[in-house]
């Protein structure tokens, strides 16, 4: 199979595209395969590093209100879809798939004039925008949550795949990594991960409950964000900082790695992490970032902690107090672990790659 993949803009495309590609390779099933990006874009630095085959577009997503920039992006959105002809002309690809993002919208498009099979594949409860255009040109609409679905007129074309970033973390194994990080491998730990970047309001949080943490039955891996790191050092008595029950640190390389030695999470709910979490089995605790658009990740958070598999706590309402209590109720009680372990197994999708690969072969055939 020749597959052109695309997405962009925040690693909740670009993630899902990377492991939809190499779940291709474990099973043979690629001939080639050729990414579509921007320059500028996350996925330029990502994809380039996995030494995969990379050519760019020029393009810019719409303001969100009326504006002569807005021109620029239409005159844009035309010479990339001339561009991505001649880039299908000359890779001559059996499929194309779009993963979200505004970057991915002339190739899929262009695809579709073409007359060549194309898929989108959403990974949030709430579409974005390119998907939700692109849904009415392409032949598969690939969900990964089934909520997604009243986000598309086109029902004939869903089929709910899950986020194949799923299948790639699925067989992780317990692996003492704990100790990298001065923390015992055989105690029950607590990871508080606000992304990449961190997440201000649960460091603040994090910071205030410092004092009852360090006291705790369990332990905890409190990571920063690297932009926030030296700023929450300077805040953390340093009787904390050097306590054998609290790391603090500004980033994990290769953080899928250290979650099955993670009883509990507390984070952010993008599409990824939530993959990755319920792949697992991880019970979690969400505070979604209320700044992004159309508010998905508390929709993404709902999805889950209405199952029992989460608890949610609103960004507002977040405080020492209410971190603490929610935190301490999950660890303090194994049932409650195990409960919602089990709920968030049921929800996962450990097979979600061959999911969309299955999609993709039927097309092709």
């Amino acid at each position: 199979m020749r597959i052109i993949v695309s997405g962009g803009g925040t690693g909740g495309h670009i993630y899902p595209a990377m492991a939809l590609i190499k779940r291709l390779k474990e099973r043979d099933l690629i001939d080639d395969v050729l990414y579509v990006g921007t320059e500028k874009g996350l996925e330029s630095k990502i994809v380039k590093n996995a030494g995969l085959n990379f050519k760019t577009i020029e393009i810019q997503g719409f303001k969100r209100r009326l504006t002569l920039e807005n021109v620029k992006t239409v005159q844009l959105f035309l010479s990339s879809i001339r561009k991505s002809r001649k880039i299908i002309k000359e890779f001559k690809p059996d499929i194309v798939v779009g993963t979200g993002g505004y970057v991915s919208s002339a190739i899929v498009y262009a695809a579709h004039t073409m007359h060549i099979p194309t898929v989108i594949h959403e990974q949030n409860t709430i579409a974005g925008v390119t998907n939700k255009f692109l849904a009415h040109f392409v032949d598969k609409i690939a969900i990964a949550f089934t909520e997604a679905t009243d986000q598309f007129s086109e029902k004939k074309k869903i089929v709910f795949t899950g986020n194949p970033r799923a299948q790639e973390v699925v067989n992780i194994q317990k692996n003492d990594r704990l100790k990298e990080f001065d923390l015992a491998a055989d105690k029950d730990t607590v990871m508080i991960f606000g992304g990449s970047r961190g997440a201000k309001p649960i460091n603040q949080a994090t910071i205030e409950t410092m004092d009852r943490f360090v006291k705790a039955d369990y332990q905890v891996l409190f990571v920063t964000g690297r932009v926030h790191y030296d700023n929450v050092v300077k805040l953390i008595d340093e009787k904390y900082l050097n306590s054998a029950n609290i790391s603090v640190l500004p980033y994990i390389d290769n953080m899928p790695g250290i979650l099955p030695d993670i009883k509990l999470i507390v984070g952010r709910s993008g599409a990824t992490s939530i993959a990755e979490i319920t792949a697992l089995g991880i019970p979690a605790i969400f505070v979604p970032s209320p700044y992004v658009t159309h508010d998905h990740q508390t929709k993404n958070a709902m999805s889950v902690s209405k199952v029992g598999a989460a608890k949610l706590i609103p960004e507002a309402e977040l405080t020492s107090d209410s971190l603490y209590e929610a935190v301490n109720e999950i660890m303090s009680d194994s049932k409650v672990q195990a409960e919602m372990s089990e709920k968030s197994k049921h929800i996962g999708v450990p097979d979600s790659a061959d999911r969309l690969i299955k999609v993709l072969t039927e097309l092709v055939k």
